[in-house]
């Protein structure tokens, strides 16, 4: 256990990164299988196939939601924890722990009654029509009923990957996303349940997980452990968890919001096709995002345990190598989408038309993402080093200053309005990652000062 902190403060910063990366970005793919599965699965269902990948992609929305609380949660009091290791106190890691395990049980229980009691009128409120209501409540219904199951894997998780463990969180991921794999063709074929068997395999898989997560954290191997004494979510814990979350909550919320309005735009101007097309362009772009986001999780426990420990050196190292990493793979991406859209597009949907639609439609929406690895690292830097205030600032910019206005804006000067919505996508990136870098620039200096 000795062995596990020390390395965070000793070990040579590539190598480490590597070690501790390399599981996060495994788990974050694995992880992201959950909806993909289900999506490619019933995007392939006989004769409603089409109807069905549309509906359950309504549903995205309400399920990002769900992730951002627990983002909200994990995302600010694992950072933090990780901090409190750096300079020796434990103590205070192990109330931040149990603090946050409190505090989403309450959320859990709020957003189960919410989602079951409200569901299918948010769901129409999102984009959903006469001909795929039904197939979105049947799969939302279900899922809401494992709210719990999500909110403590993906936000318990958090703490395991920030104290070093990043197999174990891994693993945490494998047990759940196999579990999904095997379960999914049984219920929504073999059985004949449909877009309910998908929802069901999802959410067995994740108790699972949730499960695998909270033997550890209770187990002896864990260097900080659940104690029902730190189990009282008191604000003087909570609050600062809340403040440095709020902006990954931010961003996975307003993906929330932005989906709805992507939707009922595209419902106006390109009716259920476009919205079709939107759930797998969402889809891929979720997807190839996934393992920058996994390398950054994987720095995250590096720059807060040596911010901790006053390490300004180690902090600077950590920082310019997930840069390059990131940048690196975001240009890659961006030239296999460029060069292969139909490749992507196909492995969500046999219908010919939907695959030359969303081909299109993917190149427009994926333009801007040739330097987004410069988002997610300055991003991932500012959480880590508990600045709080710049972290909320750059996800607001990018999603409600710049995004939400463009997807109204950009149809109104373009020839195709339908293609016009899915242009607000690059244009709101490119601008959003000069505002960040910008930004970063002044504020990493300042932070280095500090210590």
């Amino acid at each position: 256990m000795q062995d596990k902190k020390e390395m965070l403060g000793t070990a040579p910063v590539g190598r480490l990164l590597l070690r501790l990366a390399l599981p996060t970005v495994i788990a974050q793919l694995i992880n992201m299988l959950y909806n993909i599965v289900d999506r490619i699965y019933i995007g392939h269902m006989p004769e409603v196939g089409d109807l069905a990948l549309t509906g359950v992609g309504v549903c995205m929305p309400l399920i990002m939601l769900v992730s951002a609380f627990a983002a909200l949660v994990g995302s600010g009091g694992a950072p933090r924890a990780s901090i409190f290791m750096g300079k020796k106190d434990i103590e205070s890691a192990e109330k931040t722990l149990g603090a946050c395990f409190g505090l989403q049980i309450i959320i859990s229980a709020v957003l189960t009654a919410v989602l079951l009691i409200w569901s299918k009128d948010f769901l129409l409120a999102f984009g959903a029509s006469e001909n795929t209501v039904e197939y979105a409540v049947n799969y939302m219904r279900i899922y809401a009923i494992g709210t719990v199951f999500v909110q403590l894997t993906l936000g318990m998780n958090a703490f395991i990957t920030a104290q070093g463990f990043t197999k174990i969180s891994m693993i945490s991921v494998i047990v759940g996303a196999v579990t999904n794999i095997i379960l999914d063709p049984i219920f929504i074929y073999a059985f004949g349940m449909g877009v309910k068997g998908a929802a069901l395999a999802t959410i067995l898989s994740q108790a699972l997980s949730c499960a695998w997560v909270l033997a550890f954290l209770l187990g002896k191997k864990s260097i900080l452990r659940l104690r029902p004494m730190n189990f009282v979510p008191t604000p003087k814990i909570v609050l600062p968890c809340i403040a440095l979350g709020l902006a990954t909550f931010i961003m996975q919320a307003s993906e929330s919001v932005i989906s709805v309005c992507f939707n009922s735009s595209l419902l106006k101007h390109g009716g259920d096709i476009a919205v079709g097309a939107m759930t797998i362009l969402t889809s891929v772009m979720q997807f190839a995002m996934l393992p920058p986001q996994g390398i950054a999780q994987g720095a995250q426990p590096i720059l807060s345990y040596n911010y901790g420990a006053k390490n300004a050196d180690r902090v600077k190292r950590t920082y310019r190598i997930l840069l390059t990493v990131c940048l690196t793979y975001s240009v890659t991406i961006w030239a296999a989408v460029m060069l292969f859209p139909r490749a992507f597009v196909s492995i969500f949907t046999p219908d010919t038309a939907l695959i030359a639609f969303a081909s299109r439609a993917l190149r427009i929406y994926f333009s801007g993402m040739v330097f987004f690895g410069i988002q997610i690292a300055c991003q991932m830097t500012f959480v880590s080093l508990g600045n709080a205030l710049s972290s909320v600032l750059v996800a607001v910019v990018r999603k409600f200053v710049l995004l939400l206005p463009f997807i109204y804006i950009m149809p109104l000067f373009s020839t195709d309005p339908t293609l016009g919505v899915y242009t607000a996508e690059p244009v709101a990136d490119i601008l959003a990652v000069t505002f960040t870098a910008i930004l970063f620039a002044f504020r990493f200096k300042k932070a280095l000062k500090n210590i």
